[in-house]
């Protein structure tokens, strides 16, 4: 039987990044798990799992710990740029260091995570870069200023990095979900936001599971590589906005 190929995830913690690690290894792939809850990585239990304590916004350690993972399991194949905060709040209240954080993680975090693998991949002709945003990074929503703007740079950086990736056959693939059952809530101090953002989620019966986004990326990463899904846009079907 063929060795599955290493596959890579920042913020493998919880949420959308857990349920995907369980996904891929479950197809028998040997998973690098980034983030900075070295316990919740380690209680995960998942085989063939090499775990790093990594924030994103640290290019070094990132580098780092794909080299140790490749070096035991061979090149990284799919890069899962799943690491972000949302620090959600009315921006004429918010404090600027809050918009720090998105900026650094959810911008800077992801050009280090892509950093990491791309020119091996380019060197390869073979790997799958696959970018976290939102529907947030679709479309504007109250208190979601700064977030929807780390957002639309995703957007912007994953369209320009798929133009230049693919004469290489690298793929870039965006997911976009609306209101998943994850922990993003943790991040949200503003309690008027909290609330409305609460009682929105309730009024449309609830949000998605994050197995279910995971299975959508295990099944797009398993297409051809001559294949792409450009972008997974994923709500629950109440979700009107």
């Amino acid at each position: 039987m063929d060795r599955k190929p290493l596959i890579a995830i920042t913020g493998a913690s919880s949420g959308i990044g857990e349920a995907t690690a369980r996904a891929f290894s479950a197809a028998g792939h040997p998973v690098l798990l980034m983030a900075r809850r070295l316990e919740r990585l380690n209680a995960l239990g998942l085989p063939d799992a090499v775990i790093r304590q990594v924030d994103v916004r640290d290019r070094a350690a990132l580098a780092a710990a794909v080299a140790d993972a490749e070096a035991e399991h061979g090149p990284v194949d799919m890069m899962f740029a799943n690491a972000g905060i949302a620090r959600l709040g009315d921006i004429g209240r918010q404090p600027p260091e809050d918009w720090d954080e998105m900026i650094d993680i959810n911008t800077k975090g992801v050009m280090n995570t892509v950093h990491a693998v791309m020119s091996g991949m380019m060197a390869r002709r073979q790997g799958t870069l696959v970018m976290m945003s939102s529907i947030a990074g679709r479309k504007v929503y109250p208190d979601h200023t700064v977030y929807c703007g780390t957002k639309f740079f995703v957007h912007a950086v994953s369209e320009s990095l798929r133009e230049y990736l693919a004469p290489h056959d690298v793929r870039v693939i965006v997911v976009s979900p609306g209101i998943i059952d994850t922990e993003v809530l943790d991040g949200v101090r503003d309690e008027t936001t909290l609330a409305n953002y609460k009682a929105n989620k309730q009024a449309i019966g609830g949000g998605i599971s994050a197995d279910v986004v995971a299975k959508l990326i295990l099944d797009a990463y398993e297409l051809p590589q001559r294949t792409i899904v450009q972008e997974i846009v994923i709500t629950p079907t109440r979700q009107k906005y």
